[in-house]
């Protein structure tokens, strides 16, 4: 008999091993430059503050929160959302 993967959620976001996305991809950005650069030690102990870091802020959270902080805080040609206008155009209405 063949063993068949059932998923429980079909709505999950993207996970490296067990850590979610958003968690882990700073982790790996931050050790991979460290690599580049020969400070592996500095470098492994830098990527776990920040994904800690991450992971903190992240908690009691939308899931959805580092997609909103980034259309908020970084330029327009960084996030992922093309139907939306970009977060300059601010106009307060009343």
């Amino acid at each position: 008999m063949d063993n068949t993967f059932i998923p429980r959620r079909l709505n999950d976001g993207w996970k490296i091993a067990w850590f979610d996305l958003d968690v882990a991809l700073p982790f790996v950005a931050i050790f991979f430059l460290g690599l580049l650069v020969g400070q592996k030690l500095g470098a492994l102990v830098l990527g776990l503050l920040v994904s800690r870091a991450v992971l903190r802020i992240k908690a009691d959270k939308h899931p959805a929160f580092f997609l909103h902080w980034i259309y908020w805080h970084l330029p327009a040609w960084c996030t992922p959302l093309r139907r939306t206008p970009p977060s300059c155009l601010r106009q307060m209405l009343g």
